[in-house]
């Protein structure tokens, strides 16, 4: 009988009380059960413990943090923690498809990918969910795929830790760490795509702000600047972010930034 493997669960809380008990649900609910979860507390002060206590399981492994980190100065430590041979990210506010961890398993294992990730809705503030498409027909997501239209979504990857760990989060960046993780990692894996829709986006104020988006723009001058030269030997074009930096500096001018 094959072993099944364990799968770490990574949520990074600070203040998360407001949508934590439905993002915990969506895990408690999954069908795949050999799981643990590492509920990293980004020294919270509200009741997100309080919520977190309600769930008596384990499965779970509670590390606060006294001190204040950035986000994925916060994944790259909770990483460290993990003992599953995958792991997988889910934020305090979003949600999971019941099937999703069993689901992508399923798919690396059968397709041998180290890595996967699938589709996934948006949830806006007026409770209205509109689905987000990946541009890509094949099963490997490629870095010009990603580079055209950056659709990959954090709450949807299924990876294998070794390969995490040799790859972790840059701590310079504040916003865009996800795209420029996933960009470097196409750059030297295959990444697989499960083409289902197995995760909701939940999109509100606390993430959505003008002054993410000032921080946004830096961020995508200074990723371009940096990784312009090496895309530019792999015969890469990059003029789609290009493109997509002149749209957000337009939403800044009109004084108006959305999930874009």
């Amino acid at each position: 009988m094959k072993k099944i493997p364990l799968v770490s669960i990574i949520m990074n809380c600070h203040n998360g009380e407001l949508f934590l008990e439905k993002s915990l649900n969506s895990i408690f609910l999954q069908t795949y059960k050999n799981w643990e979860l590492i509920f990293w507390d980004n020294k919270s002060k509200d009741n997100s413990k309080k919520i977190l206590n309600k769930f008596k399981d384990n499965r779970i492994k509670y590390y606060y943090s006294n001190k204040f980190n950035s986000l994925y100065k916060s994944r790259n430590l909770a990483i460290k923690k993990a003992r599953g041979k995958y792991i997988t990210f889910l934020d305090t506010d979003d949600l999971w498809h019941k099937e999703k961890i069993k689901k992508q398993l399923n798919y690396v294992i059968k397709n041998n990918f180290k890595v996967c990730c699938t589709n996934f809705y948006v949830l806006n503030e007026k409770k209205r969910v509109r689905k987000k498409f990946i541009q890509e027909n094949k099963k490997v997501v490629t870095t010009q795929n990603l580079l055209k239209r950056y659709d990959l979504g954090i709450l949807t990857i299924l990876i294998d830790k070794n390969l995490l760990k040799k790859n972790l989060f840059n701590t310079k960046y504040e916003i865009i760490g996800d795209f420029d993780f996933f960009t470097n990692l196409s750059l030297s894996h295959d990444i697989g795509f499960l083409n289902k829709t197995l995760a909701t986006y939940r999109m509100h104020d606390r993430n959505l702000s003008l002054k993410r988006i000032d921080l946004h723009i830096k961020e995508l001058e200074s990723w371009i600047k940096s990784n312009s030269g090496m895309l530019k030997k792999k015969k890469i074009s990059i003029k789609e972010q290009k493109f997509y930096l002149m749209k957000l500096k337009i939403k800044k001018g009109l004084n108006f930034y959305k999930y874009i």
